[in-house]
């Protein structure tokens, strides 16, 4: 069974494996019918998704008419200003056909320019704020990538109370002594004010290559080893606190559900030099300046 803990303040118990709803975006309806049910078997009572996940949400709407209440439901706008937002918001009800957000986030918010029009008089969080006080959102969260996103995140939770942050988190990432660092600080601080901390690329391997011509479910080419994938799943779920959203790979699901479902705080003394020398066939997703503008 995957474990369930408190989705920070909000009053949820989620499980730690987050449904990361983009593996939807460019299925039919049957079979993204058939995805959520195995989903929902899994244990899986959090979902995640975003306005620019292709028809995601259109394809969650059937399930969530008579399931509704069975699930923590997070979606993104990639909106700035107050009034993009506040359509983003809208159109996100009318797509799944449902009257409340759980949790609305801003969409990978890495950049200072946006940042400040976020923040301002007339962004996307004065927008945010007022959905909430009229019930059409219950929670703010804040998400986003690159080597720079623990930072800002920290920056976010200095202006707002937000209900969650979402990060990369994996080996290779924290090979960056930066991120490393301010996500330490980052991790510590959310502890201590029961702010959710999510992650995603767990299973990042690198940038798909040029010659590669592999099937291509993510932006991102993943592992695809069992073991590699259970070491990769059990180094997120071995730091306490930390969920875990999926990748848009279907086909390795069952695989993620797997390794969550197998894991214990006793889980491989030495997963950590397991996990170090896995990534040695790997390369970072972001290096710091070179690659850190990925907008999904």
């Amino acid at each position: 069974m995957i474990e369930r803990i408190a989705f920070g303040k909000t009053g949820h118990e989620s499980s730690r494996l987050i449904f990361g709803a983009a593996a939807l975006g460019g299925m039919r309806q049957e079979k993204a019918d058939a995805t959520i049910e195995m989903v929902r078997n899994a244990g899986i009572n959090h979902f995640d998704v975003a306005a620019s996940y292709g028809s995601a949400e259109e394809r969650l709407a059937p399930f969530l008419q008579d399931h509704r209440d069975e699930v923590f439901l997070a979606t993104k706008t990639g909106d700035r200003d107050g009034d993009g937002a506040r359509r983003s918001i809208e159109r996100s009800l009318e797509r799944m056909q449902i009257d409340q957000i759980d949790l609305i986030q801003f969409h990978n918010l890495a950049q200072d320019a946006e940042w400040e029009t976020v923040m301002s008089a007339g962004g996307a969080l004065e927008a945010a704020i007022k959905a909430k006080e009229e019930g059409l959102v219950r929670f703010i969260g804040v998400t986003g990538h690159g080597t720079r996103i623990a930072e800002m995140h920290l920056k976010s939770l200095a202006r707002y109370d937000f209900a969650s942050v979402l990060l990369p988190y994996n080996h290779l990432m924290l090979q960056d002594q930066r991120y490393q660092q301010e996500f330490d600080e980052l991790y510590q601080l959310c502890r201590d004010r029961g702010v959710a901390m999510q992650t995603i690329k767990s299973i990042a391997r690198r940038r798909w290559r040029e010659d590669d011509d592999s099937p291509k479910f993510s932006w991102y080419e993943p592992f695809r080893d069992d073991d590699v994938i259970t070491r990769a799943v059990h180094f997120v779920l071995s730091r306490d606190g930390l969920f875990l959203n999926t990748t848009s790979d279907a086909t390795l699901l069952p695989k993620l559900f797997a390794a969550a479902e197998s894991f214990n705080s006793g889980t491989a003394a030495d997963l950590q030099a397991q996990v170090a020398e896995d990534s040695n066939a790997g390369e970072p997703l972001f290096v710091r300046g070179v690659s850190d503008d990925v907008l999904i």
